[in-house]
């Protein structure tokens, strides 16, 4: 009798860190597109190209995964589209400016308004649950206490007497929601640009 080789064991690829990031972007892009209820655990696994074992090791529910696309995807957009711009502006009005001018360019450039992330799941995700609706919550209240602080930075240097922070920057928050509504609705970014000329005489 001979010893033959058995066969080779399969190369294994262990990456649960990128298995993770591959789930949430398929989830990201499925709730968005189509929403978290229209959305099966079946069809994101097929998507992501992982079992129902591996879905569940990082996301033991469909919960879970919405709250993580909530907390680390949403907000992070808010963060990088929003929050970050607005630190490092000139100014809260010049922060504002550039960011509404900034996202009807890029809707322009692309041709279609899928909306706003974190408007898409607030809508519908608000009223299905209390701890999605503290998660989006707590991502419009940083968004907004950023704008306020800015203005308040402005008013230490003496621009922006007679503004109250809060209110500016609930408007600011609530012109541009309301225009990506409006945008995605109409599929044109042209409420963008109104509400910020609007904004620019408040």
């Amino acid at each position: 009798m001979t010893n033959r080789p058995g066969p080779r064991p399969r190369n294994r690829v262990n990456d649960p860190e990128g298995m993770r990031r591959k789930v949430l972007d398929v989830a990201e892009a499925a709730f968005q597109a189509r929403g978290y209820h229209a959305s099966s655990l079946g069809d994101l696994m097929t998507a992501a190209g992982v079992s129902g074992g591996a879905l569940h090791h990082h996301f033991p529910t469909k919960k879970a995964l919405a709250m993580a696309v909530i907390e680390e995807r949403v907000a992070a957009a808010v963060e990088a589209t929003w929050i970050a711009p607005v630190k490092t502006a000139a100014s809260a009005r010049e922060g504002v400016r550039a960011v509404f001018e900034a996202v009807a360019a890029e809707l322009e450039q692309q041709g279609f308004v899928r909306g706003c992330p974190l408007n898409n799941l607030a809508h519908e995700l608000s009223l299905a649950d209390p701890d999605f609706r503290a998660a989006l919550a707590g991502i419009f209240a940083a968004w907004r206490q950023a704008i306020a602080d800015k203005i308040k930075a402005d008013q230490q240097e003496g621009r922006e007497q007679g503004i109250d922070p809060q209110h500016f920057a609930a408007l600011a928050v609530a012109s541009y929601s309301g225009a990506m509504s409006m945008a995605k609705t109409a599929q044109d970014a042209g409420p963008l640009r109104d509400c910020l000329a609007a904004l620019g005489q408040a």
